[in-house]
């Protein structure tokens, strides 16, 4: 096989042609950067966590092919994935994974004792989560704290402990992440019934809607909150306002349970959290309290 053809393989094992799962990873990592530095993270700490994002999630993406790879070839969607349509052996692919942790775990070598014993629970979360779907119904909420590790990760690496803030900020992602990944999860919904996987779009059932909207309303809450005890103002709510615009639009994408509506519904959660951040970002720019609060690292 050809040098070009073999790399062909490794980005589409790793979904580097498909960003949307890196940018889902990194919205969160990004909200507790700059919320734990308010607003100023150090660079270095900066460049370690967007790298760890990218590594971590391709390493991600690897397992979970590995662990699906009889499932995938029955499925419409994922048939043709390297390891499905048995274009990469399944020793080349974990070896392919296990460099990618690797390179995380040196990176994060660069950060304090705290952020790296958080690091080992963040990659139990990633390495168990492809798995889950065969035993668990609500793998969704699984993936929200994997996906949000990198919060009190954050909050480790720049105040070298874990504020009960950090933790709450973790709980939005999780609602969010539900949110986002039922509406992936009812794309896949008749193979996955045929197969016998789990997943909250099969829980759900006829509530499969009402439960992501529900589950939308529960991010925002928590978002909410967060704006309120961390003393943010006009910046950082304006940011939510857009947030809820575009998660409120999804219901009209879902609410007949198309596949191409259900997809470009989850692809929109890209625009979710860069509002969120965008948010933040404004509100370390230009200050404008609205509420008196606790001090964030309280």
């Amino acid at each position: 096989m050809k040098l070009k053809e073999r790399l062909d393989i490794y980005e589409r094992l790793m979904r580097l042609d498909k960003p949307i799962g890196i940018l889902l990873l990194l919205w969160p990592t990004l909200w507790g950067l700059w919320l734990s530095s308010t607003g100023s993270p150090n660079l270095m700490v900066a460049v370690v966590f967007v790298l760890g994002v990218v590594l971590m999630r391709s390493a991600g993406c690897v397992i979970n092919d590995f662990a699906d790879r009889d499932f995938d070839r029955h499925v419409e969607r994922t048939r043709n994935r390297p390891l499905a349509a048995q274009l990469i052996s399944t020793r080349e692919a974990l070896t392919v994974a296990g460099v990618l942790v690797l390179l995380s775990f040196l990176l994060v070598l660069q950060l304090n004792m705290l952020t790296i014993k958080l690091s080992l629970i963040a990659l139990a979360l990633a390495v168990i989560y492809p798995f889950l779907k065969r035993v668990f119904w609500l793998p969704q909420a699984w993936l929200g704290i994997a996906f949000g590790f990198g919060i009190p990760m954050a909050f480790a690496a720049h105040q070298n402990q874990v504020v009960p803030l950090a933790w709450v900020l973790l709980a939005a992602n999780i609602f969010w992440a539900i949110a986002y990944d039922t509406e992936y999860a009812m794309v896949d919904r008749d193979d996955d019934i045929k197969l016998g996987l789990k997943s909250s779009a099969i829980l759900f059932g006829r509530f499969d809607v009402a439960g992501v909207m529900i589950c939308h309303a529960l991010f925002l809450s928590c978002m909410a909150y967060v704006g309120v005890r961390a003393q943010c103002g006009v910046g950082y709510f304006a940011g939510l306002v857009i947030a809820a615009c575009i998660a409120a639009y999804q219901y009209f994408l879902i609410r007949d349970r198309s596949r191409e509506g259900c997809f470009k519904a989850f692809m929109l959660n890209n625009f979710v959290g860069a509002a969120v951040f965008a948010g933040i970002i404004a509100e370390f720019t230009w200050r404008m309290p609205l509420f008196s609060g606790a001090p964030l690292a309280r």
